[in-house]
């Protein structure tokens, strides 16, 4: 099982990792730092990316959406490393731009780590994973449509962060939690249409 992770370490793995002469981080980059430590930080970082400040940029949510699919159809069908196609590794957003929101979002994902641990962990066993991994696919499908309403993309973006934080760190409770997030966000986005 891969290693368990928490939101912050993500982030600062990323920082970290990303070469620092670089001025653009790519999805390329986000898969070849986080591939050994399984699907989990691939379903995490680009919804972080879609829901944050980030997500703002046309195209990202999009982008990020259809990354959590392709990764998510590979985790329903039991491949054992992700892949992505080289056009969607090519697609970059500003390094300043991530640290920026880095700066602003450490502080609130230092106090989210802290609620996350290991429980309830029938919830992320082989079988429940294959089924999460299709309902991960659906919300990163929809992230594509949801570009257009202000704020819409945000939902399916903490339900995936939520059920990856989850798969990651083995704690079915905050796949539980994202997947109320994405009850009451479908409800929300349903009365917006």
């Amino acid at each position: 099982m891969a290693e368990r992770i928490k939101l912050t370490g993500l982030l600062e793995a990323l920082d970290e990792q990303v070469d620092a002469r670089k001025k653009e981080v790519t999805l390329g980059d986000v898969v070849s730092i986080f591939k050994g430590r399984g699907f989990g930080p691939l379903i995490t970082l680009p919804a972080l990316i879609a829901w944050l400040p980030t997500g703002a940029v046309p195209g990202v949510p999009s982008c990020c959406g259809i990354m959590i699919a392709l990764v998510s159809i590979q985790l329903m069908l039991g491949k054992s490393s992700p892949w992505l196609p080289k056009r969607l590794r090519e697609v970059s957003f500003g390094r300043d731009k991530l640290e920026t929101v880095m700066d602003k979002v450490t502080p609130v994902t230092r106090r989210v780590d802290r609620l996350i641990k290991p429980r309830m962990e029938w919830i992320v066993d082989d079988g429940a994973l294959r089924v999460l991994a299709a309902f991960t696919t659906l919300l990163g499908i929809a992230m594509i449509p949801l570009e257009v309403l202000p704020f819409a993309a945000a939902v399916p973006g903490v339900t995936l962060t939520l059920i990856g934080v989850g798969v990651a760190a083995r704690d079915g409770a905050a796949v539980m939690l994202g997947l109320v997030i994405s009850l009451i966000g479908g409800v929300w986005i349903a009365t917006m249409i």
